[in-house]
């Protein structure tokens, strides 16, 4: 039964927004300078949400399956107000929990996504392992391998995986893996590779522009064996699929293919992280400007800020309103007709950067240094234009969906 579309959260929804609130900005700011310069994984953070609950199967259980749709989008914003590098070091693992969800079975949902979590006193990781060195937007491109084989009933997966957010350091990598070269995208799978799995390797970490905090790594894949309740939706579902497909049967929605059936799921998510950066960088940018003088008076007095301020507070707005119309939509069964998830993604993502970029400018000098968070905020939001999809990709599958023509 689909729930109706509201911009008046309810008080469930309300007290989980200020429960996070509180939590980014008592236990996640405060250290958010400090892991951006180690660039390595916040443990104690991680930790420090699973014992309170936030790191936990359960909660983004129920905030993915609230019927408003408003859940998670709320979620995200919260925790990546307070930090995105620590937020996607706490939420990199649902993407994970995600193509589980898209692609699994019940069966394997319930095996598969607690052991991503771990425990409060034994936190885990997950892994969603998707692009390739040759293959990013090009997901039809990947040469990431997955044959059968039948006498042991095991899959056996070879190729290298990159920009992987956990990657080496998880409990559970799920990989998307071509099953077919022949059909392209259409011919791909995903597999769970379980913890200590023979073969599975990280390779090269990335220093990284912004979100430094979240671990991002290449994962090797060399004779890695697995059993074959690891292929998501079972090798039944998959022949058939690979039937229709090698018969020419036109699938719909991107659902046939596995990397597109998780990013199409977890985009609006993404755009609610991005308008949380943009908000942060805004009440920033506000605050400074109600309180630096210049000629005798605050600077917000002078048009030039105070349009600014204006224009980036209605983008923030704007970005939000599609974010939430898009995960209404995905939760109640809705279609995206019109790629209402890419728009959502995209408008965030660019508004992420144009609302960061203008709090450095009304911050002058001060908004370039590390003394004020700005800086941090415009270099996490560089990368919301560029994974889960490019805003060239989110601008394709748009025209795609409104024009009704193969564009390219």
């Amino acid at each position: 039964m689909s729930s109706t579309f509201s911009l008046d959260p309810g008080a469930d929804q309300l007290a989980v927004r200020d429960w996070l609130h509180g939590f980014a900005a008592d236990v996640i700011r405060p250290a958010a300078a400090e892991w951006d310069e180690r660039e390595e994984t916040p443990w104690p953070v991680i930790q420090e949400a699973a014992k309170l609950g936030i790191y936990s199967l359960d909660f983004y259980a129920q905030q993915y399956f609230d019927p408003s749709g408003v859940g998670i989008p709320i979620a995200m914003e919260e925790l990546f107000w307070g930090d995105a590098g620590i937020g996607l070091a706490i939420v990199g693992t649902t993407l994970a929990a995600v193509a589980v969800l898209a692609n699994g079975t019940d069966e394997q949902i319930g095996t598969w996504t607690p052991q991503m979590f771990g425990t409060p006193d034994d936190v885990k990781v997950a892994a969603f392992c998707s692009s390739e060195p040759d293959a990013g937007s090009d997901v039809s491109a990947l040469r990431t391998r997955a044959v059968y084989d039948g006498a042991k009933d095991e899959w056996v997966l070879n190729g290298t995986k990159t920009w992987a957010t956990n990657g080496g350091i998880a409990a559970v990598h799920v990989v998307v893996a071509t099953v077919d070269p022949g059909l392209g995208a259409k011919g791909q799978a995903s597999f769970v590779v379980p913890p200590g799995t023979p073969g599975l390797s990280q390779g090269q970490k990335f220093k990284k522009h912004g979100i430094r905090a979240s671990h991002t790594a290449e994962v090797v894949l060399d004779g890695v064996r697995v059993p074959g309740s690891c292929l998501l939706g079972g090798k039944e579902k998959l022949d058939e699929r690979l039937a229709r497909a090698r018969e020419g049967v036109k699938r719909t929605g991107g659902r046939g293919n596995a990397a597109m059936a998780t990013f199409e799921a977890s985009r609006p998510a993404v755009g609610a992280q991005a308008i949380g950066i943009a908000r942060a960088a805004y009440e920033v940018a506000l605050d400074y400007a109600k309180t630096r003088e210049q000629f005798g008076r605050p600077i917000i007095d002078n048009q030039g800020v105070a349009f600014q301020l204006a224009d980036m507070r209605t983008r923030i707005d704007a970005a939000r309103l599609l974010v939430w119309r898009a995960s209404w939509m995905a939760a109640n069964n809705q279609p995206f007709t019109a790629a209402e998830g890419s728009m959502s993604k995209l408008y965030a993502g660019e508004t992420a950067k144009f609302v960061t970029a203008q709090a450095m400018q009304i911050l002058g000098g001060n908004g370039f240094t590390r003394e004020y968070p700005v800086e941090r905020m415009h270099r996490d939001s560089a990368i919301y234009s560029i994974f889960e999809g490019t805003s060239e990709i989110q601008r394709l599958v748009i025209a795609r969906a409104v024009s009704g023509m193969p564009i390219r």
